[in-house]
C-alpha cells in the first residue's frame, strides 16, 4: 500500500514541502523534549526556578504566531545589560538571564 500523500499548503512547492518533511519529526523530538522536561521540574517542585519561568515565557512567543520567533526567543533568554560590571562577579552562563532586583 503507498503511503498517504502529505497534506500540503495552496501554492507551496516541492521544496516547500521538503522544508516539513525533513524538519517535522526532529522538531517534534524537541517539542516533547521540552514538554517533558516541564513535567519533571514541576513533579519535582522546582518549576518557580527563573530558568523554568524564562522557558515558560519563550513558549509564549514561540506560540504567539508572530515573526522572527528565533530571534525574540534568545534575545527573552540572554543577558540584556550593556554595561560590564567593574568586578567580575564570576558569573557563569546559565542560559538565562537573572535579574539582580
Amino acid at each position: 500500500m503507498p503511503p498517504t500523500p502529505t497534506p500540503r499548503a495552496a501554492g507551496a512547492g516541492p521544496a516547500s514541502a521538503a522544508l516539513v518533511d525533513l524538519g517535522f519529526v526532529p522538531t517534534r523530538a524537541k517539542l516533547i523534549e521540552v514538554a517533558a522536561f516541564l513535567d519533571r521540574v514541576e513533579r519535582h517542585g522546582v518549576a518557580d526556578d527563573y530558568r523554568v519561568e524564562a522557558l515558560r515565557n519563550a513558549v509564549r512567543l514561540l506560540a504567539d504566531g508572530q515573526p522572527g520567533r528565533a530571534q525574540r526567543i534568545l534575545e527573552s533568554l540572554s543577558d540584556p545589560t550593556t554595561v560590564p560590571d567593574e568586578v567580575s562577579t564570576g558569573k557563569a552562563a546559565y542560559g538565562a538571564y537573572k535579574s539582580r532586583t
